[in-house]
């Protein structure tokens, strides 16, 4: 089927216009049974619970993508268990016969990469950043671990670590016939130690990874000040939309970013507050980050890690 570019065009710019007059979320075609739904021509999003990884939810928390070009399709993360990663693959099969070419990894964390197994196959290239072989190597071994106990041994039986073969340094497009993806490698620390973006260069839409948080307070695992400092580059993206990591909604681009920067300024203003009056990181954690508090989702099962964090990033500033 020949997809509509002036038509989608149309059509993407009215339901911009809705968002910004309604304040909704963006409408989606397919149905609510669908695991992916289309966002645009070729491009399809599931959307993982705004949740801790729980056995009942499989690790279903991030959310996944799927772009399909003339020759090719590629993914975008794979889910924290197998089941969701075999569940995505077979909604790729139901949304197109082109062959799978591309597995593209936004960062190491297990509610992105423990379904790569069940997507694993000859002629499928696993892509990531240039540190993610390493922060595998150096983090895998403690997540399989840990979730043996969340998820449970057979759950956990059926999880792989794939090190990736084809690596970021900086900038790179992957072809997928007449479609063409951006792969932007961010300087680290940031939300991890190796966040990747992906921008859909045909329809503007940007899987931003954990870079950016909708509704789910951001996790910061790397380092707040170069998750700072990396937003301004983020958002001069020729992205329309985004698909951030967790939140189940896309949003305008780059107006979707402020949210995650107003929250991790936040935090970083109260910890050098803290820190400068000499408060200890013990009561610190039960201060920093608090005005915050209402505006997110899962707030108080990683502010106080958060807090912790990012004291720690700056008391030797």
């Amino acid at each position: 089927m020949q997809w509509d570019l002036s038509g989608f065009i149309v059509r993407f710019a009215i339901g911009l216009l809705s968002f910004y007059l309604a304040g909704a979320t963006f409408a989606f075609a397919g149905g609510p049974d669908s695991f992916v739904e289309q966002v645009a021509g070729g491009t399809y999003v599931h959307f993982g619970e705004v949740s801790l990884t729980t056995k009942q939810n499989m690790g279903d928390i991030a959310n996944l993508g799927i772009v399909v070009g003339k020759e090719a399709a590629a993914v975008i993360d794979t889910g924290g268990s197998a089941v969701t990663g075999t569940a995505l693959l077979a909604a790729l099969r139901r949304v197109t016969d082109k062959p799978l070419l591309y597995v593209i990894n936004t960062h190491e964390h297990p509610d992105h990469i423990f379904g790569d197994a069940a997507l694993e196959a000859p002629g499928v290239v696993f892509v990531g950043h240039h540190n993610l072989p390493a922060s595998i190597r150096a983090h895998g071994p403690f997540y399989m671990h840990a979730f043996r106990d969340i998820l449970g041994a057979d759950a956990m039986d059926a999880v792989r670590l794939v090190t990736p073969s084809l690596l970021v340094n900086a900038t790179t497009e992957l072809d997928l016939g007449d479609r063409k993806l951006r792969l932007t490698a961010w300087p680290p620390p940031a939300h991890s130690d190796c966040d990747l973006t992906v921008l859909d260069e045909q329809t503007g839409i940007l899987f931003a990874g954990d870079l950016v948080f909708l509704d789910h307070v951001p996790v910061v695992d790397g380092g707040v000040k170069g998750w700072l400092a990396l937003l301004d580059g983020l958002s001069s993206l020729p992205a329309t939309v985004v698909v951030p990591g967790h939140g189940r909604r896309v949003a305008p681009w780059p107006e979707a970013v402020a949210d995650t920067r107003r929250y991790l300024l936040t935090i970083q203003r109260d910890a050098r507050t803290a820190i400068a009056a000499g408060v200890p990181l013990a009561r610190a954690v039960d201060t920093i980050g608090m005005s915050e508090q209402d505006r997110w989702r899962l707030f108080d099962d990683y502010n106080r890690r958060n807090a912790t964090s990012v004291f720690s990033e700056l008391e030797w500033e």
